[in-house]
């Protein structure tokens, strides 16, 4: 029976046929909104397209499982689970867990396969899948295209053989191995903040066991969200984690997303620290100790990767690449890098020091070390102060369209390019490069820069800018490229703007 698109909830038709919408199939993911794009019967087909595709793809059919902290998400995973068995597949349930604990249980259960039911940062009543076939990689495009194609043109292949077993007690193992070989020198206190996500269930544990004095904040898991939306990138997150720390004093607020993988700062003055900038300051750490090392960073991260006169003499080089975790794995590991940054609060610790997937509890653990390398007085505001200034804008999310958002994007890149190629001034200045990999990144000759990019898993574009000159410059520049925007009919409302 092929997939409906137009299915109402409360219906026999509901009941009895697949709901899945083709704008789920995400660049490097699947999300919907359950109940409205999707149902239990098109998740089942969705597990069943999957099982397909990893049989298809001649791996091991043997998949990691698990789900996160909402409502809805075990029922989710079960009929998920029906599907890949469907196919064939030896499925093994972690259960309740974080997204990071899917891609440790691939190394540590031995699983080839990935099907880690999560809707990530999203709000409540979003669910989705993150996939894998070949660790410590996620599915990029060109894999979601395929298995879209499978689901939604009916290609599936039901196969004998299917089973299902269900590990015990996975969390355990995952904080021994997550912990083990980790201990810091003093006693930080720290305010470990969750949001009444999936993390709060593991993360405070984990920074005990390293030797933190964790103060909890929102770590109770509750999947209405009563406080905020737990996503580290959103200035109502770190502003609770500011106050917070302010109210306990901590010498540093750690906080995690709603399903585990991304990790933000507040430092010991209440100040909300970008996760790019700590990236600098990680880098600074790793290289060291290890001269010569590489680095990924996104492409909405700060240009300070590019002009830190520590790096350089570190002999580090960083290499701009396209936001997602998908991508951002893959390019670690084309390169060799010993570590990629996100400015969404994601970070990819290498070999060795990491299996080059995005855990933000691994990320607090390092960030933490970093800290207490510094010194036994060293302060987390004194760190980032060290750093060349810059003043940088959140991460902006203007409306628009799914079908419509490339589109813009597109123009975009072009407009930016006749603008170079013209020698236009933008600011009084000519535009001295530009970044195309993801989007637009727009670089003018004093440093000032702008990107315009579409998201990945909303119907939105995604805004940044940075000027290390001044904050007029870093609004000028939005200005700039809002202006540029405005033309597109298609493009709403922003969810915050500087």
């Amino acid at each position: 029976m092929p997939p409906r698109t137009d299915l109402k909830p409360n219906t026999f038709e509901y009941e009895m046929q697949p709901l899945i919408t083709p704008n789920g199939f995400r660049e490097y993911d699947a999300r919907w909104l359950f109940g409205k794009e999707l149902n239990l019967t098109g998740v089942q087909l969705v597990g069943l397209g999957l099982g397909t595709y990893l049989h298809e793809l001649g791996i091991k059919p043997k998949v990691a499982t698990g789900h996160d902290y909402r409502s809805y998400e075990m029922s989710i995973k079960q009929a998920l689970i029906i599907g890949l068995m469907q196919a064939g597949c030896e499925v093994v349930d972690i259960g309740l867990g974080t997204t990071p604990m899917g891609y440790f249980a691939q190394f540590a259960l031995d699983c080839p396969g990935l099907a880690m039911v999560t809707a990530s940062h999203n709000e409540n009543g979003w669910t989705g899948v993150k996939m894998g076939a070949a660790r410590p990689l996620t599915f990029g495009p060109d894999e979601i295209k395929r298995l879209k194609a499978i689901v939604l043109g009916e290609e599936f292949k039901p196969r004998p053989g299917g089973s299902y077993a269900k590990v015990e007690n996975f969390g355990e193992k995952y904080l021994e191995e997550l912990t083990k070989g980790h201990k810091l020198t003093r006693p930080m206190k720290v305010t470990v903040a969750c949001g009444n996500g999936t993390a709060g269930l593991f993360a405070p544990e984990a920074l005990r066991r390293i030797g933190a004095e964790v103060v909890e904040s929102e770590c109770n898991a509750d999947y209405n969200f009563p406080n905020y939306n737990p996503n580290t990138e959103d200035l109502h997150m770190l502003d609770a984690m500011a106050k917070a720390l302010r109210a306990n004093g901590s010498e540093i607020a750690l906080g995690f997303d709603a399903d585990g993988d991304r990790c933000g700062v507040v430092d010991d003055k209440g100040e909300e620290i970008f996760a790019d900038k700590i990236g600098v300051l990680l880098a600074r750490d790793m290289s060291t100790a290890r001269p010569g090392a590489k680095f990924v960073a996104d492409v909405k991260s700060t240009g300070i990767f590019e002009i830190d006169p520590v790096l350089k003499k570190n002999g580090a080089t960083t290499d701009y690449w396209i936001t997602g975790h998908s991508y951002m794995k893959r390019r670690c590991k084309e390169i060799g890098a010993l570590c990629g940054f996100e400015k969404s609060g994601h970070y990819y610790l290498c070999d060795p020091l990491g299996r080059g997937y995005d855990d933000g509890i691994v990320a607090g653990i390092a960030i933490l070390e970093m800290l207490d390398r510094a010194g036994p007085n060293a302060k987390m505001s004194e760190l980032v102060h060290s750093l060349p200034k810059t003043w940088s804008s959140p991460t902006m999310a203007p409306e628009c369209p799914d079908d419509k958002k490339y589109g813009v994007v597109d123009a975009m890149v072009k407009e930016y390019q006749r603008a170079q190629k013209n020698g236009e001034e933008i600011l009084g200045q000519k535009i001295k490069s530009l970044v195309t990999v993801n989007g637009v990144r727009a670089t003018l000759e004093d440093g000032t820069w702008g990107l315009v990019r579409a998201s990945s898993n909303k119907p939105s574009l995604v805004v940044v800018v940075e000027s290390p000159v001044s904050e007029e410059k870093m609004k000028a520049m939005f200005k700039d490229l809002d202006g540029r925007l405005s033309k597109h009919p298609e493009v709403g409302e922003y969810d915050q703007k500087i």
